[in-house]
């Protein structure tokens, strides 16, 4: 049996299938990215794992999905509120294992969390669907959104809990049943949310949690003929990976693979705001698909914004991210570290100059990677192409709004832009002509669920959020009436989900 210890409590790092604990003969070793202290073991899942897993959420699914959005949804609000009965010890958790700020934990991503499932819990509920007629054909349409089966949802290790209920919502208010790969690093809340499940009453083998790494127990899920969605977020070269095993199966995908964000400063823009927002990247270490890391200002006030940004960076505390004091916790992984610090290594030596940081903190040192902050980087350098995921920023100065447009776009990832100027018309233009899934103006980090959320290029394939995770995990189902062949009246109009 594997056992993890983290912040004082005592979570399971078995795999989580049809309500019950099941062990896998090999383990791997997790730990906490602050000090390196030994959390535990999770189980090393494989394919016999992955199949029992799915076997369980095939078992599962057709009570599950016969339960319509009426029924399903009072289990999902409880367990919403079994997650907010335990933010504190989420937080805990979740930044003993990956580093995370706990503050920021406490009072918002846990929070969120739970939000993710009720809004979808909710919105299942009252998801209207279009009707018409085909005054032609004397017809009468009607869509449905019908459950599409079994999920496989795959999760990063930045923030584990809130992006698995950011799937684990949608999937479970449209009917599906799951399961739940999270990242080898950051196993720990995940487990934590499979019993918080169990006490909310979902039925064995709807939500289900395959522990394990991503080329065996990930590799064999993905490829299951029994999966018939797969949501994930990474890296494309993973993606590509998962779209191959999907693609022999012709399983549905969603990919959201993080970006290289512009954040756009121009000579109009609000300097306070812009400076502040621009040293707000660094937040959970620069740990953030969606982070601005390209910082592009124009030439005008390209000398006030540096000088003001480098001010504002010194100001930056460093340390224990379970002090409320932090500002800026540890890298999550050795490995990540050494991804990191070689971007920066390579970036120096092709000519770039550090400003700030560019190393392990001296005081502090293990995972401990100062923000940092390079200009007159060459163009077409690496480190202006690939996304770091790490503490740092590269500066550069844009002449014009083709300029910007121009080198804003120059980048094979397209996920979010950020654009600060005072000029609405401005920002429109802008705004239409960024390749991004999200273009923020004037603010950053706006997550309303309603909206839209994935990437272009090799930021992702399809967009979640709002009715858009339903069209992705539901079947949708047109269904075409004779007029007149019932005894009922067909009014044109719209009918709830699943009615």
């Amino acid at each position: 049996m594997a056992l993890l210890t983290c912040a004082s409590h005592a979570v399971s790092g078995d795999h989580f299938i049809a309500n019950r604990r099941v062990a896998s003969a090999r383990a791997l070793a997790v730990t906490s990215p602050i000090d390196g202290t030994p959390l535990g073991e999770i189980a090393a899942g494989d394919a016999a794992a992955a199949d029992q897993a799915v076997e369980a959420a095939q078992h599962a699914f057709p009570a599950w999905a016969a339960l319509s959005p009426a029924g399903r949804g009072p289990i999902l609000r409880r367990l919403a509120d079994l997650i907010e009965r335990d933010v504190e010890a989420l937080a805990l958790v979740e930044t003993t294992n990956n580093g995370s700020l706990f503050e920021a934990s406490r009072l918002r991503v846990m929070k969120r969390a739970a939000y993710n499932i009720r809004y979808f819990a909710d919105l299942a509920e009252t998801l209207a669907a279009p009707a018409w007629d085909t005054e032609a054909a004397n017809a009468h349409n009607r869509v449905r959104y019908d459950p599409a089966g079994p999920t496989a949802l795959i999760t990063p290790w930045n923030a584990p809990l809130m992006l698995a209920t950011w799937k684990v919502g949608p999937a479970l208010a449209a009917g599906n049943t799951v399961v739940l790969k999270p990242a080898e690093w950051t196993p720990v809340t995940a487990s934590m949310l499979a019993d918080l499940a169990v006490e909310a009453g979902l039925p064995p083998g709807v939500l289900n949690v395959l522990q394990g790494l991503g080329p065996e127990a990930g590799a064999a899920l993905v490829a299951h003929p029994g999966i018939r969605r797969i949501s994930f977020t990474g890296s494309p070269p993973t993606a590509r990976l998962i779209g191959a095993a999907a693609a022999a199966n012709l399983t549905p995908v969603s990919f959201e693979l993080g970006g290289k964000s512009p954040l756009i400063v121009c000579d109009d823009a609000d300097l306070d705001l812009a400076v502040a927002t621009a040293a707000g990247q660094y937040d959970n270490a620069g740990q953030v698909c969606l982070a601005g890391t390209r910082l592009l200002v124009q030439a005008a006030v390209y000398d006030e914004f540096a000088t003001r940004l480098r001010a504002k960076i010194a100001e930056i505390r460093q340390g224990d991210p379970r002090d409320p004091a932090t500002h800026v916790g540890p890298l999550v992984h050795p490995k990540h570290l050494a991804r990191v610090s070689g971007y920066v290594e390579r970036a120096v030596a092709a000519g770039a100059r550090v400003v700030c940081g560019g190393r392990v903190s001296p005081t502090l040192g293990g995972l401990y990677y100062e923000p940092t902050l390079l200009v007159d980087v060459p163009e077409g350098a690496e480190i202006l192409r690939e996304e770091v995921f790490g503490p740092v920023l590269t500066l550069q100065t844009v002449a014009d709004d083709a300029a910007i447009v121009a080198v804003a776009n120059d980048t094979d990832y397209g996920l979010a832009a950020v654009v600060f100027t005072r000029d609405q018309a401005r920002a429109e233009r802008l705004a239409d002509a960024l390749v991004a899934g999200t273009v923020w103006v004037n603010c950053f980090f706006v997550r309303d669920l309603a909206a839209p959320f994935g990437g272009s290029r090799q930021s992702g394939i399809g967009r979640e959020g709002g009715h858009w995770s339903f069209d992705f995990y539901c079947d949708v189902k047109n269904v075409v009436h004779r007029k007149g062949t019932f005894a009922e009246a067909h009014a044109a109009g719209r009918r709830p989900h699943g009615a």
